[in-house]
């Protein structure tokens, strides 16, 4: 065996290439992402990235009837968007194995919602996986593969975003080349017509029940005894955190934990004088036990929010609090958009035309903070569109203030367009402003339909969002320079006075991509000349929200370190009082 360092979604992607999965899909989204970057490191198996989450679980599901190994993987939120097909596939099963992975973000470190997708498992009837770090992800994600086989089922694999992204070291294997399974044509397995559903529905009761005998078994389960004097019963990575204050308590550990291990339990609680549940947001053990008839606490002292921590289980069990060093005089930055973001000049002069902005999911949610403040909503991916339309039928359109949809590349086609087409159809008038920076930009720049290359990097044809748009029923499309700011600002008052359904392609690649960094290298700085700098006065280059613009000793001031030499605040500046570094003034 090899020993390697990797986080957990290395690990996830390691054992599921071992386990000779043969086809990957995913949409990217934190905790997610590297994944199926990883994944798509390996030659045996096809890799892509998917429009949407539906899309992908869709592509897997067919490989795995056709009788393929198949994952796909996504953020927690995105399992919303493929419950469709999540359900369906429950009572279909599967030909090869199939594993959905879905990494939860409990504390929403980079997500709208705080979602225990453990539920999604017991709504669907379909197993339960929980691994508690990165070994544990390699070789739960292999046994994955054999419980879907073996009980004819989807597994719903799930992550959260401290084991995706803790390291560990990891004992590795060689892949195990599995052929494709030999695939039947079986109308009555994966046509869901009403009477063949009916039919499914009692194979799904019939395998739960077998499900619920394997949980017993199964070693993914399993009771750790240590001090009899208190018994924890958690799973995932709420088992790390809880053993670390309770190193000699013992432990009723659960990796598969749905269907519930009632036998395992019962001999769990006969071997303890008291037990409690220790699990991260929802009470989905606690409620599972308690149905059993057993009044075993849990909530009672582990919130229901925010990520867990020992610190969080020292202070709801114990009643302890840890002594804290002195808080910093360090002072807190709120996010913000990347210097030379194309997004800045959008939402400045959003923020000049006071417009109702309505957002989307990305790096330009930002758009919504200070000094823009430029943003409405931001409900869900490809909302931006569909709220705009709301928004206009709602209060009615005039001249003066029209709603603006700002919606990225990314998310656009991931599920904009439907909206986009939901306007033009009911004679909408909404301004839809795609800000197309040629990739996934704040996942880590993956490639998408609109990118021109696939997960692979192969180079591939590129969506067109004018002709897209067009063929929707589109008639004005502009494109627009966000780096130019007048012009910009122009053309999108001109959109928003126009009444009927407009589309502005705002085009200019993301500051950070590898070919715009070299070009910022190669590009002048900025410098203020403090003589002609009106500070305090004017502002005006700070309202423009570059990061490397702040306020030294009264007067306008570039960091050096952060400028990439674009021109915006120059453009803003109304006394001149910028230039590149170097010239003669």
């Amino acid at each position: 065996m090899e020993k390697k360092f990797l986080s957990g979604n290395e690990a996830a992607a390691r054992g599921a290439w071992e386990a000779g999965v043969h086809v990957a899909t995913a949409y990217p989204g934190t905790p997610s992402t590297e994944i199926l970057e990883n994944v798509a490191k390996f030659k045996e198996v096809y890799a892509q990235w998917s429009p949407n989450e539906k899309t992908a679980f869709e592509v897997a599901l067919g490989a795995s009837i056709a009788g393929a190994r198949a994952m796909v993987s996504m953020k927690h939120v995105g399992l919303n968007v493929a419950a469709d097909p999540l359900f369906s596939a429950s009572y279909t099963g599967v030909n090869g194995g199939f594993v959905i992975i879905s990494a939860d973000d409990p504390g929403m470190h980079s997500s709208q919602n705080e979602q225990d997708n453990r539920r999604y498992a017991k709504f669907a009837k379909i197993p339960l996986i929980e691994p508690s770090d990165s070994q544990e992800v390699h070789d739960f994600i292999k046994e994955a593969f054999e419980i879907s086989e073996k009980f004819d089922t989807p597994v719903l694999f799930r992550l959260t975003t401290r084991i995706s992204h803790s390291k560990g070291i990891v004992e590795v294997e060689d892949r195990k080349e599995i052929p494709l399974k030999e695939y039947k044509k079986i109308p009555e397995k994966y046509i869901i017509l009403p009477a063949h559903a009916k039919k499914r529905h009692y194979f799904v009761e019939e395998r739960t029940l077998k499900l619920k005998e394997y949980a017993n078994t199964t070693p993914l389960n399993k009771i750790e005894w240590g001090d009899r004097k208190l018994g924890i019963i958690t799973s995932g990575i709420s088992y790390v955190h809880a053993r670390e204050i309770f190193p000699d308590a013992s432990f009723l550990k659960l990796g598969f934990s749905w269907p519930f291990p009632e036998k395992l339990l019962k001999e769990f609680l006969n071997g303890v004088e008291r037990a409690i549940i220790i699990e991260e947001n929802e009470p989905f053990l606690e409620e599972e036990i308690k149905f059993l008839g057993y009044n075993i606490e849990g909530k009672k002292f582990i919130p229901l929010v925010d990520e867990l921590s020992p610190e969080v289980i020292r202070k709801g069990v114990l009643k302890e609090e840890l002594e804290r060093l002195p808080d910093g005089k360090g002072v807190k930055r709120p996010p913000q958009l990347c210097p030379g973001c194309p997004h800045i000049g959008i939402f400045y002069n959003l923020w000049r035309l006071r417009a109702t902005v309505t957002g989307d999911i990305g790096c330009y949610t930002l758009g919504a903070l200070p000094p823009y403040n430029a943003m409405d909503t931001t409900i869900c991916m490809g909302a931006a569109v569909t709220n705009a339309h709301g928004f206009d039928v709602a209060r009615g359109w005039d001249f003066t203030k029209k709603t603006v949809a700002v919606i990225g590349d990314s998310t656009f086609v991931h599920s904009g367009i439907t909206g986009l087409a939901d306007i033009v159809y009911n004679k909408g008038n909404s301004t839809v402003i795609i800000l197309d920076n040629r990739i996934t930009a704040m996942t880590g720049h993956q490639f998408h339909p609109g990118s021109g290359k696939n997960a692979k990097g192969e180079e591939t044809k590129t969506l067109d969002f004018e002709k897209l748009a067009k063929a929707i029923g589109v008639d004005k499309v502009y494109h627009v320079d966000p780096h130019k700011l007048r012009e910009t600002r122009k053309i999108l008052r001109e959109a928003m006075s126009t009444p009927e359904p407009v589309v502005v392609l705002s085009e200019r690649p993301c500051a950070l991509l590898p070919e715009e960094r070299k070009k910022a290298k190669q590009r002048p700085k900025k410098v203020v000349i403090k003589d002609k700098c009106k500070g305090e006065k004017c502002m005006g280059c700070i309202k423009l929200g570059c990061p490397a613009i702040s306020l030294r000793d009264g007067k306008a001031y570039i960091e050096p370190l952060l400028c990439v030499g674009c021109d915006l605040c120059q453009q803003v500046c109304p006394f001149d009082a910028i230039v590149e570094e170097g010239e003669n003034v």
